[in-house]
């Protein structure tokens, strides 16, 4: 007989109910008169109308003391939380002042500004290279009197051990789930855009930056006549071959798409440039060897503390993922994979922050098998010399009142990391309340069996799950007005 996984879940939770019944004490089934809860958070926490489990954690900075405990030692998917910890690790590993570098080669000799030999593109991981960065460094290219390759256009992208998709429990079509390597152009999206023209669509792929948008051929698209599925992908070897549902399109739109050959897709956008400088590239050809020869153009990204703070306020996983990698390459001294790499970052986490036991399956907190407990949260943002690091790269949050206005307050102040997921709803970080209490919090919700169901119905938004996360970041900012505002001094 075949069980549903509902049914299975069902199940295990009907024998962990007659287990915990068999194993109870006589005098426990006895009625027992419920207690109103008296703490305001505790009212807050009953009164969110959510499904599944809700844990809070609230410590004095100052003090050590835990304000708010309400299943705090309960471990649960951090969803996005998990970047706090990303960030924490890249910073104290790779340094706040460290620069990805993306690099051309020269490999052979320059003659009459002639390469005889091959040119080769190389990435370190970069994740916010984009396409006006590779236009850069074309012109940088150009600047040192180069006319002409004999030899191959290489692209390097082993910087990082290559990572197909983040998760792959997500949809194909979820630009937020893409391939990770060490050149990620774009955060490895590619543009589709579509516009009805008479009785047929007209669309476009594109590299698009704030400058420029080649038009790139690494990614196809294919309008067919079905209904379900709106995407479907399939690998043509260095072809990403998309088809979308034609009933699906309005009139016009556009969304991004995820990249899955990242090196190809870099190596004919930055092959583009170098043409309109009359540089003109054989077909980018991908290579494992590290690159050798002279290096003719650098492109330096930002230093890290300020990539934290970007990917801290818009949640870039690819981002986190390609920190999280850097970090670990870095005090390993070798390539690691997705899964090995987290588990080091937790056990780093362990070390550093006095024991606690967080659980990584990546860097991002996409993956839903993560699991942190508010209370080790709180212990992350808590331990030493981590709020001098973190909370001035996380993002401001606004306290909302019932009138929909920003309360503003002198000193007051909430610096945090969102996550969501279906059906689960994270935040943590600092409270500086109006009577100038420094706080560490974390407020956790998920319901699991709710968000599996979910993913069984293969929704990009599952039913419920819109109602699950508003309300949870309602309760989320009734929290922090309480602590920000009713805390006593």
């Amino acid at each position: 007989m075949q069980l549903s996984r509902r049914a299975m879940l069902a199940g295990a939770a009907s024998t962990l109910a007659t287990t915990a019944f068999a194993n109870a004490p006589l005098t426990s089934l006895r009625p027992v008169a419920r207690v109103e809860p008296q703490d305001a958070v505790a009212k807050l926490v009953k009164n969110a109308g959510l499904t599944g489990r809700i844990g809070v954690r609230v410590v004095d900075l100052a003090s050590g003391e835990v304000l708010e405990s309400i299943d705090s030692s309960i471990a649960q998917p951090p969803a996005s939380v998990t970047k706090a910890f990303t960030a924490l690790y890249a910073l104290e590993a790779l340094g706040a002042g460290h620069q990805f570098k993306t690099r051309i080669f020269a490999d052979g000799e320059i003659k009459n500004n002639i390469l005889d030999g091959n040119l080769i593109l190389a990435g370190s991981g970069d994740p916010e290279l984009v396409t006006d960065s590779l236009a850069a460094l074309a012109q940088s290219l150009k600047e040192t009197g180069l006319t002409e390759v004999t030899g191959d256009f290489l692209v390097w992208d082993e910087a990082l051990r290559n990572i197909d998709e983040i998760d792959s429990t997500q949809l194909d079509h979820f630009g937020y789930n893409p391939t990770v390597t060490g050149l990620n152009l774009n955060f490895n999206r590619v543009h589709f855009e579509w516009k009805r023209e008479e009785d047929d669509f007209v669309t476009a792929l594109d590299a698009r930056s704030a400058n420029y948008r080649p038009v790139v051929t690494t990614s196809r698209m294919a309008i067919v006549d079905r209904v379900d599925p709106v995407f479907t992908y399939r690998d043509l070897g260095d072809i990403d071959q998309w088809t979308v549902a034609r009933g699906s399109l309005n009139d016009e739109g556009s969304r991004w798409l995820p990249v899955r050959h990242p090196a190809l897709y870099a190596g004919e956008v930055f092959a583009t440039f170098a043409r309109s400088h009359g540089i003109v590239l054989k077909a980018p050809k991908e290579t494992v060897k590290p690159p050798t020869g002279t290096p003719l153009a650098t492109f330096e990204g930002e230093p890290l503390t300020e990539v934290m703070r970007g990917m801290l306020r818009y949640s870039t996983n690819i981002t986190a993922e390609a920190a999280g990698l850097s970090a670990t390459n870095q005090r390993v001294g070798e390539k690691r994979g997705l899964r090995t790499s987290a588990i080091g970052m937790a056990r780093w986490i362990t070390e550093r922050c006095g024991g606690i036991t967080p659980h990584f399956v990546d860097h991002s907190g996409l993956g839903d098998l993560s699991r942190v407990s508010p209370a080790d949260a709180v212990g992350m943002l808590a331990a030493p010399d981590v709020k001098q690091t973190l909370q001035p790269i996380m993002r401001d949050i606004r306290l909302v009142g019932d009138d929909q206005k920003v309360i503003e307050r002198a000193g007051m102040s909430v610096r945090a990391k969102t996550g969501t997921l279906n059906f689960v709803s994270t935040l943590a970080g600092y409270v500086r309340t109006d009577k100038g209490r420094d706080l560490a919090f974390a407020i956790f919700a998920s319901d699991l069996e709710a968000r599996q169901a979910g993913i069984l119905e293969g929704a990009e938004r599952p039913r419920g799950a819109r109602t699950f996360n508003t309300r949870a970041r309602r309760l989320q900012q009734d929290i922090l007005k309480h602590l920000a505002l009713r805390l006593p001094a």
